[in-house]
C-alpha cells in the first residue's frame, strides 16, 4: 500500500511548529526554519549600487543542516505551506524559503494567520495566499538602506575611534534624541518658586486644607522667599468664607488594548521590563504554551502591531464574558471601538488573549513568572477596553479671603466601571471633604510655605523613548527592541536607575556623524524615510527608487567626509601638557576600545600610552610582581587592578567587591565584571569552579531574616532603592 504524500508546513521556531502541529493532524510535517536562512554577506558590503542595489544574499552561518533538512522534506511533500510571522519580516523569511526549496514555486503556498488557535488556523489553511511581494520589498529596502549606512559610515568611526564604534541608520537617530535631551539637562537653570497651602476649620470644626490658587484674578507666581512671606503675612489678616462649592461627575474612559509600543511602555513601567525581554516574552505566549498534556495553544493574538483594532468575534467573547463575571452594568451598550493612530498601518489586530475566558488565574499554573506577568497585563487591558466608564463623584471648594482665592478637588469613586479589571495609576484619590455650603465663614488654622525648584526635562526611559520614537515616526513596531539594545550593545547609552543616559563615547560619536551627514541623521528625515518604506509595501513605491533617492545625496557626503578624515580625528582629540615619560613630547587624549586614554603625540615614532589620571582609580593593594601601589582599570571584561609602574611591570589582580562570595564552601571573592556585550554583572573570582553571579550589586550585609551573607541591592522607579536576600526574598531599606 502505497504511504500517502504528506504536506510539509514551515514557521521559524520550534515552539511555533510544536503549537501548529497540534492543530493540523497527521497529513501536516511541520518543521522549523530557525529565523532567517539567508543575508547579506557578514564581512562584505552585499549591495551592487551600480546595478540598481541588487543585493547579494548568501546562506547564514550555521544554517546549512536546517536548509538541507527542509530541501529533503519538500521534495517528498505534496504541497509546501509557509507560515512565518505576518509582518515583513515573516514574508521575507517564506520568500528566502521558497526560493531555496522549490526553484519553480509550483508546491509553495503561504498561511498568515493572526493568532494560534484551531479557528485560525483552520481558516489559513483553507485559503492560502501568494507571497506579498510588497513587504519583501519594504523589508529588503530597508535592509540595503541599513547595510548602506552601516558598512559605508562605520569605517569613517573606525578612523576617529576604535573598531568597536559603528553607525546605524535610524539608532543613531535614537541616540540623538538622548544626546539632545541630555544637553537640554545640562543647560537647564532651575528657578525658585514658593507654594502656600491653607489649613483650613469648618464651621462644624472639620478640618481639611486648600492651596493658594490665586492673588486677585492672577494665577499665584511666588518667585523668592520675600514674595512668598510678605504675602503669608497678608494671608494671616484675613477673613475666610466659601466662595463656591461645585459638584460634578467625572468621567474616566478605558485605554485600548495594547499595540506594541505601549505594550512595551507598559511593561517597562509596571514590570521593570527591558522592550528586548517584553517582545521575547509576547512571543512564546504568541507561539503557544502547554495547557496541560493534550492542550497547547498560542495564548495571545500576534504582538507586533499598530492597531487597536479588534475582531468582532473577540469583541463578542469579551462583552459575553464581561457580562457573566461582573454582571451588564459593566458593558456600554455598544462595544468599544478605539480609532487608529494617523501612522498606522493597522495590518493586524491589537495585542488580545487568543480567548478571553482564559483568565491569567486559570492559566498561572502553565506559565512562569514572566509569562503570567505579562500575559495579566495584556488579558486586563483587553477586558478593561471593553467594559464601561469609571465615574467619580468630584467636588471643588473656592475658599475666598480679601483677594485671595484658595481651591481643594476631592474625588470619590462613585462606580469602579472598566478599574475593576485594569489597576491604573492616577491623580484621581479619594478625597473626603466635609460638607461645606457657598457663604459660610472659615477659619484659617494654619499655613504651609515651601520652596521648590523647576526640575529639568527628565532622562528617557525605555518607555518614555519608545513613545517618543512613535510619536515622531520613527522605526516600527517590529525595531523599538532592536534599537535601544543596539545604542546600549555599543556603549553609546548606559542605563542608571531605569534612565537612558548617553556616555561620552556616545555623545562624541554623534558630534562626528552630524558634521558628517546633517541630513541623514535628522529626526525628519529619518521619520519620511518610514513613510516612504510604508509606501512600497503599499505598491506605491518601487523599494529601488526609494533606495536610490537615499543614496545619491548620501554618496555625495560620504565623499565629503572621506576628504575630512583627518579633521575628524583631530576633532575628538585633545592636547595636555602632561609630557611623555619616553620622548618627552606632548601627550594628547584619544579614544581606544576601552575609553579615553594619553598617547604620545609623536606616534608611530614613539608608541607610549598611559591611563588618563583623572580617571586612576588608586587603592591600598600591593603588585604580586614588585610590591608597587596597584590601581584599578578597565579591560574587556570590566575592572581589574594594574600595577602603576605599567608598561615597566605588568602585574596585575581581579578588582573584588571585598564581599566573600555566599557559596557554601567557595574561598572566593565577589568582583564586577562585563559580559561581551557590556553589561554590568556581579560573579565569584574562583569562576569557572563557582558560578555564583547576579545582575544587582551584592553589598557585604547579612540578611535580618535569614542570615543570608550578603543582600543585593535592587532599585526600581516604583520603590526607589531597597535591599533584597537573594535566598529568602525579604526586604529592607538601603
Amino acid at each position: 500500500m502505497a504511504t500517502k504524500e504528506k504536506s510539509l508546513v514551515i514557521v521559524e521556531s520550534p515552539a511555533k511548529a510544536k503549537t501548529i502541529n497540534r492543530f493540523l493532524g497527521p497529513s501536516y510535517v511541520v518543521k522549523a526554519s530557525m529565523g532567517h536562512v539567508r543575508d547579506l554577506p557578514k564581512k562584505t558590503l552585499g549591495v551592487d549600487v551600480e546595478k540598481d542595489f541588487e543585493p547579494e544574499y548568501v546562506t547564514i552561518t550555521g544554517k546549512k543542516k536546517t536548509i538541507t533538512a527542509l530541501k529533503a522534506a519538500a521534495k517528498k511533500a505534496k504541497d509546501i505551506f509557509l507560515a512565518p510571522d505576518m509582518d515583513r519580516e515573516g514574508e521575507a523569511i517564506a520568500w528566502h524559503l521558497a526560493a531555496l526549496i522549490d526553484k519553480d514555486r509550483s508546491k509553495v503556498k503561504r498561511v498568515i494567520f493572526n493568532e494560534i488557535t484551531g479557528t485560525a488556523i483552520k481558516e489559513a489553511f483553507d485559503n492560502p495566499i501568494d507571497i506579498d511581494m510588497r513587504k519583501v520589498d519594504a523589508q529588503q529596502a530597508r535592509r540595503v538602506l541599513d547595510r548602506l549606512v552601516g558598512y559605508k559610515v562605520s569605517p569613517l568611526l573606525w578612523k576617529v575611534f576604535h573598531k568597536r564604534t559603528s553607525a546605524g541608520r535610524v539608532q543613531s537617530v535614537a541616540l540623538r534624541l538622548m544626546c539632545e535631551r541630555e544637553e537640554e539637562i545640562e543647560k537647564f537653570i532651575p528657578r525658585e518658586y514658593w507654594t502656600i497651602d491653607g489649613k483650613f476649620k469648618s464651621p462644624r470644626s472639620d478640618e481639611f486644607i486648600a492651596k493658594l490658587e490665586k492673588i486677585g484674578k492672577a494665577k499665584v507666581e511666588l518667585g523668592t522667599e520675600k514674595d512668598a512671606k510678605d504675602v503669608e503675612t497678608d494671608l494671616k489678616q484675613q477673613t475666610y468664607t466659601i466662595k463656591d462649592v461645585k459638584k460634578r461627575t467625572k468621567k474616566r474612559n478605558p485605554k485600548p488594548p495594547y499595540i506594541t509600543s505601549t505594550l512595551q511602555q507598559d511593561a517597562a513601567r509596571r514590570l521593570g521590563f527591558s522592550a528586548r525581554k517584553t517582545m521575547v516574552v509576547a512571543q512564546e505566549l504568541y507561539e503557544g504554551i502547554d495547557l496541560g498534556e493534550k492542550d497547547r495553544a498560542g495564548l495571545i493574538t500576534y504582538m507586533r502591531t499598530d492597531s487597536t483594532r479588534v475582531a468582532n468575534s473577540a469583541l463578542d467573547s469579551a462583552r459575553n464574558f464581561i457580562t457573566e463575571t461582573f454582571g451588564k452594568e459593566y458593558i456600554p451598550e455598544k462595544a468599544t471601538k478605539f480609532r487608529k493612530g494617523k501612522a498606522s498601518q493597522d495590518a493586524h489586530e491589537a495585542i488580545r488573549p487568543t480567548a478571553v475566558e482564559r483568565t491569567p488565574d486559570a492559566v498561572s499554573s502553565f506559565l512562569n513568572k514572566d509569562q503570567i506577568r505579562v500575559y495579566r497585563l495584556i488579558w486586563e487591558r483587553f477586558v478593561a477596553s471593553q467594559m464601561s466608564q469609571a465615574l467619580f463623584d468630584q467636588t471643588t471648594i473656592e475658599i475666598e479671603g480679601g483677594r485671595y482665592l484658595f481651591k481643594v478637588t476631592g474625588s470619590i469613586m462613585k462606580f469602579d466601571g472598566f478599574l475593576k479589571v485594569y489597576h491604573e495609576k492616577t491623580d484621581d484619590k479619594e478625597t473626603l471633604l466635609p460638607v461645606l455650603n457657598t457663604g459660610e465663614a472659615v477659619d484659617l488654622l494654619a499655613l504651609d510655605v515651601k520652596r521648590h525648584e523647576t526640575q529639568p526635562p527628565p532622562r528617557y526611559t525605555e518607555a518614555s523613548l519608545i513613545k517618543e520614537l512613535e510619536d515622531k515616526g520613527i522605526g516600527r513596531p517590529s525595531t523599538y527592541a532592536a534599537i535601544i539594545t543596539t545604542v546600549l550593545d555599543r556603549g553609546y547609552v548606559e542605563k542608571t536607575k531605569g534612565s537612558l543616559v548617553p556616555t561620552e563615547l556616545g555623545r562624541t560619536v554623534l558630534r562626528v556623524l552630524l558634521k558628517i551627514f546633517p541630513d541623514i541623521f535628522d529626526v525628519g528625515f529619518t521619520a519620511l524615510m518610514e513613510t516612504e518604506l510604508d509606501r512600497v509595501e503599499t505598491g506605491q513605491d518601487g523599494w529601488v527608487s526609494v533606495v536610490k533617492d537615499f543614496y545619491e545625496p548620501f554618496a555625495r557626503s560620504l565623499e565629503h567626509a572621506s576628504a575630512m578624515k583627518d579633521e575628524l580625528k583631530r576633532a575628538v582629540e585633545e592636547e595636555t601638557d602632561i609630557k611623555c615619560e619616553a620622548c618627552g613630547s606632548p601627550m594628547i587624549k584619544k579614544w581606544g576600545r576601552h575609553g579615553r586614554f594619553l598617547a604620545c603625540s609623536a606616534f608611530p615614532e614613539c608608541k607610549t600610552t598611559k591611563p588618563l589620571e583623572e580617571e586612576e582609580e588608586h587603592t591600598d593593594a600591593r603588585c604580586p610582581e614588585c610590591e608597587g601601589e596597584m590601581i584599578v582599570r578597565t579591560g574587556r571584561y570590566g575592572k581589574f587592578l594594574a600595577c602603576k609602574r605599567y608598561p615597566d611591570c605588568k602585574g596585575t589582580r581581579p578588582f573584588t567587591l571585598g564581599i566573600k562570595c555566599p557559596n557554601d564552601g567557595c574561598e572566593g571573592e565577589l568582583k564586577e565584571k562585563r559580559t561581551k556585550r557590556g553589561r554590568i554583572f556581579y560573579g565569584c573570582t574562583k569562576y569557572p569552579a563557582c558560578k555564583f553571579a547576579t545582575w544587582d550589586k551584592p553589598i557585604g550585609e547579612a540578611c535580618p531574616e535569614c542570615s543570608h551573607p550578603i543582600m543585593l541591592v535592587k532599585t526600581t522607579k516604583d520603590k526607589g532603592s531597597r535591599l533584597k536576600c537573594p535566598k529568602c526574598g525579604s526586604e529592607a531599606k538601603s
